[in-house]
């Protein structure tokens, strides 16, 4: 007969009962370490904690807003960054196909299209964007840098010529305003949406995993027959299309449409959103969601700085580090993940 403990239990029965919430704790952490947008949602969560405590306004209702219409716009516009990133290339003019997009939908509207006819204008001239880039850059072979480079400061020319240079208003609906970006969470609502739908055609349809092969390994996909061609053009098209989205969306929502709006600050902000949310410069390795937390939580970043008035110079330096630090731990536990260690 066992000896039984005061509790009834064996010895050994204690100590292992001892010890399952221990291990149920250690799995659980490792299975969070194991996903890409781990670090970033951590950082993201201490970020809230340290604003709040620094600022009680930094959850008040008004500032919740003017975070949530900088991360939707940024989330959006890096959910195509993320695919372009994933297959190896990069996109520097989205931020001008931002601006671009709103202008061709007022001025279709304004020859007598319907608004949502006038949406889709904006958004094919948006994709006629992506479509000449993609083609440069995989018929030509010329390095996607120096091809959306080139069209960043076509696109911005031709805005400002057809716009003359002045900001226009857009006119719609109250019911279609306020589904297109009417109110902060309207964006916010979209962006989550996308981020949910882009993320599973990443990571479970063909279309994604053909993405990632691209990227991670172009000549062996294309000897496996994948059509790296035909990926890299039609993610050029998804990104601008997003980028053009997004621009559609601020319009709505600021109720102008500014020709210098956008530009390379939404870009950079955009890829740093992906970058930070785990998504990797050397392609094949990316995800939708972790965009939607960098973006996330350049906006606390940047909005918390603004509450508690520190200079935008020392925003950009934090946000430089933040990259690098980021890029460093990403990178570290994707070797550690490839070894069997997390």
């Amino acid at each position: 007969m066992n000896e039984q403990t005061e509790a009834g239990q064996t010895p050994g029965q204690s100590h292992l009962g001892g010890n399952r919430p221990r291990s149920s704790w250690r799995s659980a952490g490792f299975f969070l370490l194991r996903q890409r947008e781990a670090s970033i949602l951590i950082a993201g969560i201490l970020l809230v904690i340290y604003f709040q405590v620094s600022s009680a306004a930094f959850l008040s209702g008004a500032n919740l807003g003017n975070l949530v219409s900088y991360t939707a716009t940024t989330a959006i516009i890096a959910a195509g960054e993320v695919f372009i990133l994933v297959c190896g290339e990069l996109d520097l003019s989205v931020g001008m196909v931002y601006a671009l997009t709103p202008f061709v939908m007022f001025f279709a509207a304004s020859a007598g299209l319907p608004m949502w006819a006038a949406v889709i204008v904006g958004l094919l001239a948006a994709a006629a964007v992506g479509l000449i880039n993609g083609l440069i850059t995989t018929l030509l072979r010329v390095p996607s840098f120096v091809t959306t480079l080139g069209t960043l400061f076509l696109i911005n020319g031709f805005t400002l010529s057809i716009s003359g240079g002045f900001p226009v208003q857009p006119q719609a609906g109250p019911v279609f305003t306020a589904v297109f970006g009417g109110s902060p969470w309207a964006q916010m609502a979209w962006a989550v949406v996308l981020a949910i739908l882009l993320q599973f055609v990443l990571s479970k349809t063909r279309w994604g995993l053909h993405t990632i092969a691209t990227g991670g390994n172009p000549i062996g996909a294309a000897e496996v027959g994948i059509k790296v061609r035909a990926i890299k053009i039609g993610n050029f098209v998804l990104c601008a299309v997003l980028g053009g989205f997004a621009g559609v969306l601020d319009a709505f929502r600021i109720g102008s449409i500014d020709p210098l709006a956008g530009g390379t600050e939404i870009m950079f902000a955009a890829i740093a959103g992906a970058v930070i949310g785990g998504t990797l410069l050397t392609g094949g390795v990316g995800t939708i969601i972790g965009a939607l937390i960098g973006a996330l939580v350049l906006g606390i970043l940047k909005d918390g700085f603004t509450l508690l008035g520190v200079s935008a110079y020392t925003f950009d330096m934090i946000l430089g580090a933040a990259i690098l630090v980021t890029m460093a731990v990403n990178i570290r536990l994707m070797l550690l993940r490839e070894r069997g260690g997390l």
